[in-house]
């Protein structure tokens, strides 16, 4: 007679097996990581190595292969390079230009980006999906300057006139939407949202300030740093890494996005080290995010869209695309021919280019469908086609506003 009852063996190793899950997932995840950049330089990188990325977590993840999920801490390592991306982009803001003549037009222009958005998604929704009308609008007036700045790098654009417009406008796309995010999809009243944003603006404010007030009350400390930066103990880049997570710790806290953490961080931090330290500093955080954590942050975004609902739903897919340009690129692109914005573009060949590069979308879009799909504001099929339609533009928008360059500065690189 047989006897349903497992010998110890196999009980051992099926546990062995549960223990090492995120170790395998890990494993899934970095092989992607490490194969999306060989691939995309076989396409001359005409395909940026995001978007190779996202479509490998398709692959691997839980809607197809299964050969790799975000349980154990492999979601932890995600969450931080969420973190990561939009503490690098924080740290390329400089607050002079968002107080210039050209931060005050990008501010407007969001915001009748939002507000149109908002209208136009209200109306076709009904009252009833106010909720999901504000997603919507939040999602298609972003910009991923933390997804552009790789490409930024590649294409060497960022010390161009368009590159330096697309910081602005980038910064603003992900400031508002951020803000946008916390005040209209809190479970909160707004005015108690607004009291709990501004406690968590003095907390970061308080945090920024502690370095400076350390090095001047404990002055052996600055030197202690700076003689362990460049050795196995690389005091510099734990800071950051500390200051990234107690942020990011702090916004959870207060049941914000950690995004609004991640952020604030890099900006504090490009206020607190020294200029002629930027570039050095740069490159170390470049190497432990786009080594390590972002990658792994874009697999597992990848692994969360279902290839099924985007495959039932193509005309979904295909309408959004060009949706998010009309709603975020467009009024950019109108307001830099008719009006005096205070940028440096001279051609329209420029102004085209820029508002190709500011419609590019994706890590507000995982974010906020995140937020939605967890409150049951948007379903997961919902989810999945904006999350994809996000991962199309990443790779159209910045190839064609690559083309659209004089063959003579395309050569170059």
């Amino acid at each position: 007679m047989f006897h349903s009852v497992e010998s110890p063996e196999v009980l051992h190793m099926a546990a062995g097996l549960v223990e090492s899950g995120p170790l395998v997932s890990f494993a899934w995840i970095m092989g992607a990581a490490c194969l999306a950049p060989l691939l995309s330089w076989l396409t001359g990188k005409r395909i940026p190595a995001v978007v190779l990325l996202i479509a490998f977590g398709i692959i691997i993840g839980p809607h197809w292969l299964d050969l790799a999920n975000t349980e154990g801490g492999v979601g932890l390592v995600k969450e931080l390079g969420l973190g990561m991306l939009f503490l690098l982009a924080g740290y390329e803001i400089d607050p002079t230009n968002l107080r210039s003549k050209e931060g005050r037009s990008a501010s407007s222009t969001w915001i009748v980006c939002m507000v149109l958005s908002f209208a136009g998604a209200y109306v076709l929704l009904s009252p009833e999906n106010t909720a999901t009308a504000i997603v919507l609008a939040i999602a298609v007036t972003s910009t991923a300057v933390g997804t552009l700045m790789p490409i930024m790098k590649q294409q060497e654009i960022l010390d161009k006139p368009v590159g330096k417009s697309l910081l602005v406008h980038g910064a603003l796309g992900e400031i508002f939407p951020i803000l946008a995010m916390a005040l209209l999809l809190s479970a909160r009243a707004t005015w108690m949202t607004a009291s709990v944003l501004l406690a968590f603006f003095l907390i970061a404010a308080v945090v920024a300030a502690i370095p400076k007030t350390v090095k001047y009350l404990v002055p052996w400390m600055g030197r202690a740093m700076v003689d362990s930066a460049g050795s196995t103990n690389q005091t510099v880049v734990r800071l950051v890494i500390w200051l990234l997570g107690l942020l990011m710790a702090i916004a959870a806290v207060f049941e914000l996005d950690v995004v609004l953490g991640a952020f604030a961080a890099g900006f504090i931090l490009r206020q607190i080290v020294p200029e002629k330290f930027h570039t050095a500093l740069e490159q170390r955080l470049d190497i432990v995010g786009y080594g390590l954590l972002i990658p792994v942050f874009f697999v597992c975004s990848g692994m969360g869209i279902d290839p099924a609902a985007v495959i039932a739903n193509p005309l979904i897919l295909i309408a959004l695309v060009p949706l998010i340009y009309i709603t975020r690129g467009l009024p950019i692109l109108l307001r830099e021919l008719f009006v005096d914005t205070g940028s440096k573009l001279s051609t329209r060949r420029e102004k085209v280019q820029l508002s190709l590069y500011a419609a590019t979308a994706l890590p507000i879009i995982v974010a906020v469908t995140d937020v939605a799909v967890a409150s049951d504001v948007l379903s997961a099929t919902n989810a999945s086609l904006l999350v994809a339609a996000g991962s199309v533009t990443v790779l159209l928008f910045p190839l064609i506003a690559h083309l659209i360059q004089p063959a003579a500065e395309r050569s170059k690189l």
